[in-house]
């Protein structure tokens, strides 16, 4: 079974390059965006296992984003992050999980295992 992609949406490249750096490290695909328009088309495109969503983005309303992909996309999970300890209560209920951006890397990745394991039992018991 290959590795799920996970997609790092993030107006900031240096963050980008960071993240993927990171997950890629420890043996995922990453996609990267730094526009809706460019995360839409790779979602289109590709199979994501789950989504990092940066919160406050250049340009971007990441509740939107989280918005959009719940309405096509509503198996893809979202992780919401943020520099900010508090989020408003609409967008909490648009995505899987909230963590704050500074966050060690090791809980991020637990946090993307636990999702990706949780909605691969979920597609499984659609499916029986």
């Amino acid at each position: 079974m290959t590795t799920p992609f996970v997609l790092c949406i993030d107006d900031r490249r240096p963050l980008l390059d960071l993240r993927r750096a990171t997950l890629e490290s420890r043996g995922y695909q990453v996609l990267i965006a730094s526009c809706q328009n460019d995360a839409l088309k790779l979602l289109a495109e590709r199979p994501v296992g789950v989504i990092l969503l940066e919160y406050r983005l250049e340009g971007l309303d990441a509740e939107a984003v989280a918005l959009h992909v719940k309405q096509r996309f509503p198996a893809v999970p979202v992780i919401l992050l943020s520099a900010y300890s508090e989020m408003p209560e609409r967008i909490l209920w648009l995505v899987d999980e909230f963590m704050m951006k500074s966050a060690p890397a090791d809980q991020l990745v637990n946090a993307i295992e636990r999702i990706i394991h949780s909605a691969g039992q979920a597609s499984r018991l659609a499916v029986a």
